[in-house]
């Protein structure tokens, strides 16, 4: 764990029993804020899982949606958890032990996400709250900031805020320990280049309602696809490729036709 950390939250020393994900609460009661939040964390998923088959082909990775992150020991626990809407982690394996995760324990797994992307229902404010701990106590509220959390303590390498609302995103990336915003490209995309994607908002229908949602295109540009997506695509090719070659068989026969009135045999 890094210094940084260490020194922030005055986590427990490595001889004190910590608690694992297994007993540790996986849910504080709240409900998710709209309809489009459990499509939208599916639609990331479904759709980047590609990506980071080919990025890990040893399968060591994981994603999750609305799962705690545990930084550090409150009582109760609750209270020393984020829950990101989305967030992806490289070279972990996909279960801790052989057992499906309830959380994400950073005293256990040591490597923090890669990305984390909250979903803002309101103005974004929380997300952008940058009120360190020791100020936190001092006000009586014992907890700080989410955008404190993430860039002094989690530290994910990029911190999304996708204001549901506005239909708009910032991406922020960590340099030197600090996040700075990252600037969207002639696309209107943020690049994410460690990985090769953009994230950028699209216009369209996903599990029927048409709304504005967050996406991954690459670097070229091109829209990553879902796999019903993809699937639909591959179907509407195979009917053009279908439709195509019904056409040159109908060229084909009015040629034999035309030739056969005019006396000469086709095969011939």
């Amino acid at each position: 764990m890094n210094t940084s950390m260490t020194s922030a939250v005055n986590p427990p020393s490595l001889t004190t029993a910590l608690p694992d994900h297994t007993q540790l609460p996986e849910s504080d009661g709240t409900v998710v804020k709209n309809f489009q939040e459990h499509p939208q964390s599916i639609l990331l998923t479904d759709s980047i899982e590609p990506i980071l088959e080919q990025r890990h082909p040893d399968g060591q990775y994981c994603i999750s949606q609305d799962c705690g992150i545990y930084w550090r020991l409150t009582d109760p626990p609750e209270r020393g958890a984020e829950a990101p809407d989305w967030f992806y982690v490289p070279n972990v394996p996909p279960t801790f032990n052989g057992q499906i995760r309830r959380s994400y324990v950073l005293w256990q797994e040591l490597i923090p996400p890669f990305i984390v992307i909250e979903f803002a229902s309101g103005d974004g404010s929380e997300e952008r709250n940058s009120t360190p701990l020791s100020r936190a106590e001092q006000q009586g509220t014992q907890k700080p900031g989410k955008y404190w959390i993430y860039e002094q303590v989690i530290r994910p390498a990029y911190y999304g805020i996708y204001e549901v609302n506005r239909a708009s995103v910032e991406v922020y990336c960590l340099v030197a320990g600090q996040y700075q915003l990252v600037t969207a490209n002639e696309r209107g995309h943020y690049p994410i280049s460690p990985l090769g994607v953009e994230l950028g908002i699209w216009q369209g229908r996903y599990q029927n309602p048409e709304l504005p949602w967050l996406r991954w295109w690459d670097e070229q540009g091109n829209l990553l696809l879902t796999g019903h997506e993809q699937a639909e695509l591959e179907r509407q090719r195979a009917e053009q490729a279908e439709s195509q070659l019904e056409q040159e068989r109908q060229r084909a026969e009015r040629l034999a036709a035309q030739l056969r009135a005019a006396g000469i045999e086709p095969d011939a």
